[in-house]
């Protein structure tokens, strides 16, 4: 092959490439309900919007009608990072529930909550 010669570059592997290299996160959310701390966890590129959308009612059904605030967020470099870590914090209960132990702890009430 000639030095001089380079291979065309496929302009659909170029996006899938920049998709696969945008930061998302994973994160947890707690609403407190019937003397019970609910969690919930997702994947998403932008937490803060998520979180409004969650709040109000466009989030997933099981979010819908609940007041939720930022329990944990971890960021990956990538959506493939992300949504393996989602999938493991969603069969970890032990740690879901140590984080809703320590938001039903912290004295914040659901009025409050709304504010965070």
């Amino acid at each position: 092959m000639d030095a001089g010669i380079r291979p065309q570059l496929d302009a659909d592997a170029i996006e899938r490439d920049i998709e696969t290299r945008m930061d998302c996160y994973v994160y947890v959310l707690g609403s407190l309900g019937n003397k019970r701390c609910l969690t919930y966890v997702g994947w998403t590129d932008d937490v803060e919007r998520r979180l409004e959308r969650h709040n109000a009612g466009k989030g997933a059904r099981t979010t819908r009608g609940r007041i939720w605030v930022l329990l944990h967020c971890e960021r990956f470099a990538s959506k493939r990072e992300a949504m393996s870590r989602e999938w493991h914090l969603k069969r970890d209960r032990k740690f879901r529930k140590a984080l809703a132990t320590a938001y039903q702890g912290s004295g914040v009430s659901k009025q409050k909550s709304s504010e965070l």
